[in-house]
Formats: C-alpha cells, structure tokens, sequence
C-alpha cells in the first residue's frame, strides 16, 4: 500500500542573503546565510543574531527570509544555518545529538568574520529554541544571550516525573521523526489514526519513500536516548540571560515551564531570566485572530498574515537584544515578566518581578458529588467547601471509541479555537462544575490536581481540562495537564500548566477528566501491549475518590479582586 505525501525541498536561495558553507570540527559544511543591515559593507563589525533551524532557511514554513530582513532594519547581522542533515547542509539526518558541538563551531565561525565583533545572540522556536540551549550547552563565551520561544531543553521526550509517572506519549512522537528527519527534505504526509496498529501507517510511509529514518529507529519500538549533552547539561554552564517566551495555548509548553520552574531554583540563572507569556499557539496563531479563515489552514500563517505579526514576533526579543548585546539601556528597564491576561481589558499586557505574581493566592476547589439534570447527564461540583460525605466517581476508557482531540492540528490550536461543550455529553468524560461566578475572577499562576486514581487496567493515563463555560453554553480552554500512571492506587499531583485569565461575570469553571485525547496523544490500549502495536484493547475503569483526606482537590492561583 502507497502511502500519499509530497517532498518539501530548498526553497530558491534569498538574493538578500550572503551564501556560506561553515564547516564542523569534523569536516561537515552547514549552510549558513548571512543578512547584513542595508548599506553596511561587509567588514563593519556588529553584534550577530544566530539562528538554527531544520525548517529550511530560505522556505516560507518558517520564513527566516522575512525576519532576517526585519532584524537588520534595527542595525543586527544575522546568520541562519540549515543544522546538520537538513536541506542544504550536509552531514547525517539525526534529531538533536549533534547541536552542542555544532552551535560552537558555528559561533566560532562568527567571531572570525569581518562583520563580527565577537558577541553573538540566539533567536528562534521550537527546535530553533532547543539549538539555542544546545549552544548554551556547549560553554562557547561569545554567545550573551538568547530568546527561545515555546520550546525547551526536553522539548520531545515523553518526561519521567519525580514522582515516579511519566508524561502521556504525543502522537506526533513518532509522526515528527517520518516527516522532518527521513533526510534532508521534508516529507508532508497524514498517518491514517483509525489503523491498527498505530505503527502500521508509518512502516508502509518508509516503504514508500524507499528511505527511513534513523531517529525513529533510535526510538522505536525500543527506545535508545542518545546523549544529548555531551558537554552536559545547559543549565550547568555559565548563565546567560535569556527571555523566555511561553504561549498559553502552546501544546509544547510543559517542557517550556519545567525549564522556567528548575532555573528559578538555581540562584546564577534565576538573576538572568525574563518572562513573555503570550495568548499563541506553538504556530503563532494568536487568540485575537481566532479562529483563522480557511486560507490560513493549509499549514502555518499565510505569509502576509505572518508580516502584519512580525512586530508582536520580533520587538520584544530586539528589545531584550539591545539591551544584552549591544548595551543601549539598562537591565533594569527591562520587565522580568510580561504576560497577557486572557479576557482581561482591551490589550491587557501586565508587567511584575516574578511569576506568579506577589499578591497571588492559592484557591482550592473540591470535587464532589453532583445531581442529574433534566436531560439526564450528571455532572459533580467544584466547590469551594470540602464534602461532607466521601464517596467515588467513575468513568470508563474504551481504547476503540477514545475521546477525540479538540483541535484538527494540536500545534496550531488558535487556528480552530475549539469549543468544548460536546465533551461535557460524553459517557467516558467526568464533569465537575463550579457556580457562575458573581464578580470576575483573575487566574494568575499555576493549575493543579491532586487526585487519587485507581484503575482496573494495568496503568491508565489521565487527561484534566479547566474550561470556562459561557452563560450561552460554549465552553473554552482555560488550562490542561495529562499523565500515564503505571501505579495509580496512590494519590499524585497533576500539574495543568498555568493560567493567565479572567473568568468573567456569569461565567463557570468546568473540570474534565477522561483518559484518552485521541489523536493528539497515542491510545492506551487498556493493557500492558505497546499502545503502537496494540491491534484490539481492553476497556477499563477509572475511579476517583471524593471527599475526606483522599479526595480530589483543584487549585487555582488567583489574583486579589
């Protein structure tokens, strides 16, 4: 069977840019492109803006062409590189091992070109955020400072937690290593989710192509972590500052508030942070635009949609620049943390000294039982008293009918800006709501479960969505977490992520639980088979307990009214 895809190659090379090939310690040449400011010759030394990227430099997906441009036009020069493998670069197609040691070596490059002086800064998302960390990884002391936007230096792994659970397994897992790291081209092609098993589409994909991937191989169906930080980890090495730019509806943010919430802790790094917490999505896709028309949904932003954003994109990280790099104006002027408050006013941009804000205080909602309604569904109560009675909730998994996605595209979740009222009506989907809320309500810092869970099934995993229900009955996300217990007859905290938002007058907080979120994240299968070779599946019950020192508990961060 022919699996359908189309190949992304090296878009035309930009006319702009000045074409290198910087070569490795070990022989290997990255293509790198060099934009200098208009009118500037080519030996006048200036501070360099470094971006690597596996996206291609010159293609519109993630429009370097554009933003180098924009860079420029504030006095910096920028390299964009190809990493390793990808495009025009040579060297082997493989995720994340070789970016330390070829961040250095591009730095390096830098510093001994007629337009450097020898202080570099590192921009970019996503991946091109984690071949920031793997510069700052590699010790190089020209680079000052970097600006990575929603990702993180985990970004990709499915995380063991301290307490012994693990994050849910994302679908695009396996999806991200047969589409961008087959080879150097991009391979854009859809795993069909109804086949069993899940691995099924991506073997007759790599038939088809007649190549595969060594990445997926490395991590299937066993998995191999190769070392990532052969000069250790980046958080070990000197500090750098670093503006940290977090969308509230990014898939990816865990790993990006994990990095956050371990540097705070290292007093060297937690002088050097700022926080940018933005309503986006991982694509950029931003909550004011949404949802998008359909001319914007064929992959990412229409280019002329990403040029009318390039200011939101840009002005803050060339700011923060200025400052690190070219020492106009004064660390002090800069604000620690920035964050958008969803549903606040007009454009409500707030600015503090730490995230979560000072004044903030914790708000515990309890689970409880609830009553029918009239059309028969049930749903529990959050609230703000701890129940009298104990007592237990229960739903059940059903690895062949899984509670579907909200978003076509998790990525580029804004694109959609999903509703998620139908959710409620679910059998498998446990419901707890609180009263609509007389004054406005302003969440400000982190979301948590803590919950006791037990399963019939070997393991389970568990999904938590805070909504914010309208008076007409839409509900939208506010905040969500998951975890896969492999022991769950035990209590555990469950971090939803963080929240900036205000839950308006006559608006209600809704909780879901349920254990599959489908195709997003990869399907329990209700037994101990691996979910990617599991054909069939058990069905199993998930129960909680309410009430009483091992009942559920939601807290909320909130701000004084």
């Amino acid at each position: 069977m022919n699996v359908p895809f189309e190949t992304v190659t090296p878009a035309p090379a930009d006319p702009a840019a000045l074409p290198f090939r910087v070569r490795m310690r070990d022989g290997v040449r990255l293509a790198t492109d060099v934009y200098l400011p208009d009118g500037e010759a080519v030996d006048e030394p200036g501070p360099t803006i470094l971006v690597r990227l596996p996206y291609d430099k010159s293609g519109t997906y993630a429009s370097m062409p554009l933003i180098a441009r924009y860079l420029t036009r504030r006095g910096y020069h920028v390299a964009v590189q190809d990493v390793r493998g990808k495009f025009r670069s040579e060297g082997e197609t493989l995720l994340f091992v070789n970016e330390v040691h070829d961040g250095y070596d591009t730095i390096e490059w830098i510093t001994h070109q007629p337009w450097s002086d020898g202080i570099v800064g590192m921009w970019g998302d996503s991946y091109y955020g984690y071949t920031q960390w793997a510069a700052v990884a590699s010790g190089h002391r020209a680079l000052r400072a970097i600006a990575p936007r929603v990702t993180g230096t985990e970004l990709g792994q499915v995380v063991d937690n301290p307490d012994g659970t693990r994050d849910v397994e994302m679908g695009i897992h396996l999806g991200y290593m047969a589409t961008h790291y087959v080879g150097p081209d991009t391979y854009e092609w859809e795993p069909d989710p109804r086949r069993r098993p899940l691995i099924a589409p991506f073997e007759e994909f790599f038939r088809t192509v007649g190549r595969r991937s060594p990445s997926f191989d490395i991590a299937f169906p066993q998995e191999v972590r190769l070392r990532r930080w052969p000069e250790g980890h980046p958080f070990e090495h000197r500090a750098v500052p670093v503006l940290h730019t977090v969308g509230w509806y990014d898939n990816c943010a865990p790993w990006h508030w994990r990095d956050i919430q371990e540097l705070a802790r290292r007093p060297d790094w937690a002088n050097q942070q700022y926080l940018l917490i933005e309503p986006i999505d991982h694509e950029n896709y931003r909550l004011s635009g949404a949802p998008y028309d359909d001319e914007s949904r064929d992959h990412a932003l229409s280019q002329d949609a990403f040029r009318a954003l390039l200011p939101a994109y840009l002005e803050p990280a060339l700011d923060f620049f200025d400052v690190f790099l070219r020492r106009r104006g004064s660390a002090a002027d800069l604000p620690r943390v920035r964050w958008h408050h969803v549903h606040g006013e007009e454009d409500d941009l707030r600015t503090g000294t730490v995230w979560p804000p000072a004044e903030s205080r914790a708000l515990s909602l309890y689970l409880a039982a609830g009553t029918q309604a009239p059309d028969g569904a049930t749903s529990g109560l959050l609230s703000p008293a701890a129940p009298a009675d104990t007592g237990a909730a229960t739903w059940i998994h059903d690895p062949e009918d899984p509670v579907p996605s909200a978003a076509p595209n998790a990525f580029a979740y804004l694109q959609t800006n999903p509703r998620l009222h139908d959710w409620s009506k679910r059998d498998d989907v446990l419901v707890f709501d609180a009263e609509p809320a007389l004054t406005p309500l302003d969440l400000a810092g982190p979301v948590s479960l803590d919950i006791t869970l037990t399963t019939t099934g070997p393991s389970t995993d568990l999904f938590a969505k805070l909504l914010d229900v309208h008076p007409d009955g839409e509900a939208e996300l506010v905040a969500h977490g998951r975890v896969h217990i492999d022991n769950p007859a035990r209590r555990l905290t469950l971090s939803l992520g963080h929240a900036g938002y205000r839950l308006r007058t006559g608006h209600q907080l809704r909780l879901h639980l349920h254990s599959s979120d489908f195709p997003e994240f990869v399907i329990h299968p209700g037994t101990d088979e691996n979910p990617w070779l599991a054909i069939g599946g058990a069905r199993t019950a998930q129960q909680i307990r309410l009430g009483g020192t091992e009942g559920a508990r939601l807290t909320l961060t909130t701000l004084p009214t």
